[in-house]
């Protein structure tokens, strides 16, 4: 049967690890480890998302149901469409603040060795100078000059100290970057 005759249902294109906004997956077997902002974050746009979002669609979508034939009312399809992409997001949340491994960056606040969480700065073979600030998948942001700590960069700069110099392989080839220097948040004082 031609594709053109089946019916869509809500869950076509479901498969909850690329609909969460362009995220990477998780290697297998390894931990979500995130920073306690980048949890607070997650949980409150998932709030957000089951809290306010999704009830105003659903009304929405039930004032449009009202109006008549559905399958031309442009307010009905939109809302339904909305909802499922709403619904997508809040399951793809879910699962991921269910995994989160919580790590502090701040117990390394001093330090000199790169840890998840920390900001390293760095020169490239061209004598460029960088700095980015290791994060986990779901937080990292590329115009923040943050990365994942997944990404090659930061697997390559793991558990290196000030002055190591530390080879990156790209697909451009292996590369050598020169650690210029680390650091990390300072601790948060204890709230009484």
């Amino acid at each position: 049967m031609s594709k053109a005759f089946t019916k869509e249902t809500d869950t076509d294109g479901d498969d909850d690890g690329a609909d969460g906004g362009a995220l990477p997956a998780l290697p297998a077997g390894s931990k979500n480890y995130i920073t306690p902002e980048g949890y607070v974050r997650l949980r409150d746009e998932l709030l957000q998302l089951m809290d306010e979002e999704r009830p105003k669609v659903v009304e929405a979508v039930h004032w449009a149901a009202k109006n008549g034939d559905r399958s031309e009312n442009g307010d009905y399809l939109y809302g339904k469409k909305r909802l499922r992409e709403i619904d997508r997001r809040i399951r793809f949340l879910t699962k991921r603040l269910e995994i989160a491994e919580i790590t502090d960056p701040s117990v390394h606040h001093g330090r000199d060795q790169v840890f998840f969480g920390a900001t390293v700065r760095y020169v490239d073979e061209t004598g460029d100078e960088r700095s980015i600030t290791i994060l986990g998948v779901d937080e990292a942001e590329s115009a923040k000059a943050q990365v994942s700590w997944i990404s090659p960069i930061a697997r390559a700069l793991l558990k290196s100290r000030e002055g190591d110099v530390v080879k990156l392989v790209t697909p451009g080839g292996t590369h050598e970057v020169e650690i210029l220097s680390v650091s990390y948040p300072a601790p948060r004082p204890a709230e009484a």
